[in-house]
């Protein structure tokens, strides 16, 4: 039987790539590219940022998900923490099947 992390244990294990697998943090992956994004703007007005990066984000990770589980959405549920309803309709929203 496999044994559950917690969320404190998958985050650490799985978004925080050593530098020696030449990878970098989850984190500083996202930070650079919002920091890219605000040196593109060329002085307009960054509006609905929050909203954007989330809907970036958030369609590869419940594919990647979903792969990973192959297509088992209670499984898939429960390593993103959250509902298989909920879950559900986040895969229609992005037309995940």
């Amino acid at each position: 039987m496999k044994k559950s992390v917690t969320q404190e244990t998958n985050t650490r294990t799985f978004f925080s790539v050593p530098k020696e697998a030449d990878g970098e943090p989850l984190s500083q992956c996202v930070r650079r590219a919002v920091d890219d994004y605000f040196s593109h703007l060329n002085g307009h007005d960054a509006e609905g940022l929050y909203t954007l990066v989330l809907r970036e984000i958030e369609k590869p990770l419940l594919e990647s998900v979903m792969e990973q589980t192959r297509g088992n959405q209670s499984r898939a549920a429960q390593v993103l923490g959250m509902s298989r309803s909920t879950l559900r309709k986040k895969l229609h929203t992005y037309s995940i099947d």
